[in-house]
């Protein structure tokens, strides 16, 4: 491993410059590094991916914010991967709603319902907030939802990075189930 002063030229190149080469050379030695970290945290590969990407792009946009007299670059960098692991952990526990399934526009109870909303009625109310939420992710849903493509399709039909398609679709359903529940549509009823 390179000195710890040859990381701190390099972020300062990459915050003072934006130096691309310098960027490039963190990336190469760090972002597989920070994978295989991740995986050993519980992460599948995917999810590795996406939050060692993630790490890499809080570094291009935020390089100013490392301080070398603080911590190592390594130790920055595990930082920031073990905080977003953590987050999505949290996010995953609270409110995470898997967008691939139809069950959130389904109607919890359905039969305690179809006196008051019938069918019809019901899909109105899910295309209303379907087309309520911003452009980017109503996309996504209609893709997901109507078209029944996969995270990996939408993605590849858009030019979407795959991470940006799983989050807007993870925001947008779950947009649409608190809006449900707020109408008093929920399990709890």
């Amino acid at each position: 491993m390179p000195a710890a002063d040859h990381w701190a030229l390099l972020m300062r190149a990459v915050a003072e410059r934006r130096d691309k080469a310098a960027f490039t050379e963190i990336f190469d030695y760090f972002t597989p590094r920070l994978e295989a970290y991740l995986i050993r945290l519980g992460l599948d590969s995917g999810g590795a991916e996406e939050i060692a990407q993630d790490v890499m792009i809080t570094l291009w946009r935020k390089a100013e914010l490392f301080d070398a007299e603080k911590s190592s670059l390594a130790t920055w960098l595990y930082r920031v991967a073990r905080n977003r692991r953590i987050d999505l952990s949290r996010r995953s526990r609270t409110d995470y709603v898997d967008p691939q399934s139809p069950a959130i526009l389904d109607i919890p109870e359905e039969r305690r319902f179809e006196s008051e909303i019938d069918g019809q009625q019901r899909d109105d109310i899910v295309r209303s907030l379907i087309t309520g939420l911003p452009v980017e992710q109503r996309d996504l849903v209609l893709l997901a939802f109507y078209e029944g493509l996969s995270h990996s399709q939408i993605a590849e039909r858009t030019g979407l990075p795959l991470g940006t398609v799983k989050s807007r679709l993870r925001l947008a359903f779950t947009r649409l189930r608190r809006a449900l529940e707020a109408g008093g549509i929920s399990e709890s009823r």
